[in-house]
């Protein structure tokens, strides 16, 4: 039995009928690549079954103290069902993207049951329309429990089902895995009230550890050495008012060498530079088309994960956060993506300043259950819609593998993430890079955004204004002009005779 730690167990707090705090990918496959040229859902079981002892989260559960006194804990769940857990559903004809993303859209809102183990996977099949992807292709929609895991610690889960050839042996894991007996509601709250006598010593521990990088950050203010935020909030749009039940998700995949070619263009870029200036500027071209672009610059929350090595393969969330700025308010791509270079530099060196994993542990300090009423109230009062957001969106990069990946044999083709939103931050963008591909997705509120290939179209048009400002001029300027054609011997004769 493991307690929740306070920001594992916010996740848990936060939930609401119409947020689930789940998260999750669309992963899909090629079976022609497997033994038999294709795969049976019996063969996804069995080869689901083998890899269980993988990861931690496959086999615990989630159980509450009473009245929410202290942070759940997970146990291992003495009745766990396979069956239940991995699922399978197949598209109606013609199967082409938007009905994927449709129903993606639909499985991912639902939530997942809080007394089982907190993850489902769902095998699609009838991708046979798909533009750009083989036909007989099957997806897999994962979805996990943002209290289990985060985008880091997902990885774990992603290493257990794959391998890095199709003919690869079965593997064998270190964890030894034993079911638990839930613990009695007596034992909880016993635990619980050790926790509060604890719980001072904690806080004060926690305002210790920060008090140095307060300082440091002061002092770099006074000296002008850091700069804060020019707003402490981001401008009202369509995107930050209250949410509904139903979710939107749609996606676009770009080369990674291309998106490389623009970081390398502008001095001092990196890639996620590159993607945050693609989202702004999709973002202006799509609140533009909903005369909803406002003057002020949209923020986005990015995740920064503290895990150290040592944590690689630790259960639970290990983040903190930065604020950056999208660059919607400027037209010209280029300029976009200085400007985003610029604001992302200055506000790592405030988050590093501060320590983001200090930042990460002020979660430890917050009453379980006041989070839990507080954000079941902030839902139902529809305060969303009475105050300015903090962030307009959430953009969160997860790094994926250089090399193909398979599953039961299968290659691994695209994989696009999920992710969950909630009242005043109804987009969320996860970014997955994978052998050689970068795929920008979104889980937005279908009240929100009722047109999402529509935004989808907008994140592919940013990523082309930006590749023309930048990669293709330079191209045409390295090209070799065709060398001049050699006058024949006979006409150089022919001449000198005249």
């Amino acid at each position: 039995m493991q307690q929740l730690t306070g920001m594992d167990a916010s996740f848990v707090y936060m939930e609401t009928p119409n947020s689930p705090m789940h998260i999750g990918s669309l992963a899909i496959y090629d079976p022609s690549t497997s033994a038999k040229g294709k795969l049976r859902f019996k063969e996804v079981l069995d080869f689901v079954e083998s890899r269980l002892d993988g990861a931690w989260a496959f086999r615990r559960k989630l159980v509450r103290v009473p009245f929410d006194l202290d942070h759940p804990y997970w146990v291992e769940d003495s009745d766990f069902d396979l069956e239940y857990h991995v699922r399978h559903i197949a598209l109606p004809e013609p199967g082409d993207w938007r009905q994927l993303c449709i129903l993606a859209a639909r499985l991912h809102s639902r939530p997942l049951d809080m007394t089982k183990p907190l993850w489902e996977f769902t095998i699609i099949e009838g991708l046979d329309n798909v533009e750009g992807i083989p036909k007989g292709c099957i997806a897999l929609l994962s979805k996990v429990h943002h209290a289990a895991i985060d985008g880091m610690s997902g990885v774990e889960m992603t290493t257990a089902i794959h391998d890095l050839t199709p003919d690869a042996p079965p593997r064998e894991f270190d964890m030894d895995w034993k079911p638990e007996r839930d613990p009695a509601d007596a034992e909880l709250l016993i635990r619980a009230q050790v926790n509060a006598v604890r719980q001072p010593f904690k806080i004060a521990d926690i305002i210790a550890r920060s008090l140095p990088g307060m300082a440091k950050a002061s002092s770099g203010l006074l000296r002008r050495e850091l700069d804060l935020p020019s707003s402490n909030t981001a401008p009202n749009t369509l995107l930050n008012g209250t949410v509904s039940s139903h979710r939107v998700f749609d996606g676009v995949r770009f080369d990674l060498d291309e998106i490389k070619a623009m970081k390398n263009a502008v001095e001092g870029a990196t890639v996620n530079d590159v993607i945050l200036s693609i989202v702004g500027g999709g973002l202006r071209k799509y609140l533009q088309s909903k005369n909803d672009l406002p003057k002020e610059d949209l923020l986005a929350m990015a995740p920064i994960s503290v895990r150290t090595e040592d944590e690689k393969s630790a259960l639970g969330n290990q983040v903190s956060a930065m604020i950056v700025n999208l660059g919607s308010g400027v037209e010209d791509p280029v300029e976009r993506l200085r400007y985003v270079h610029d604001r992302s530099q200055k506000s790592k060196k405030l988050t590093h300043a501060v320590g983001a994993r200090n930042l990460s542990r002020f979660s430890e300090m917050a009453p379980g259950g006041l989070m839990g009423l507080a954000a079941r109230m902030y839902s139902r009062a529809g305060l969303a819609n009475m105050h300015d957001p903090t962030f307009n969106c959430v953009v969160t990069n997860v790094p994926g593998p250089p090399m193909p990946l398979y599953f039961a044999g299968a290659e691994l083709v695209e994989q696009y993430g999920f992710g969950p939103v909630f009242d005043g931050m109804g987009l969320i963008v996860p970014v997955y890079s994978y052998n050689g591909t970068i795929c920008v997705s979104f889980t937005g509120d279908r009240n929100q955004i009722g047109d999402p290939e529509n935004l989808a179209a907008a994140f592919r048009e940013a990523f082309d204004d930006l590749r023309a400002a930048l990669v293709e001029p330079k191209r045409k300027s390295t090209k070799k002009k065709a060398p001049a054609k050699k006058k024949s011997s006979a006409k150089r004769k022919a001449k000198a005779a005249s």
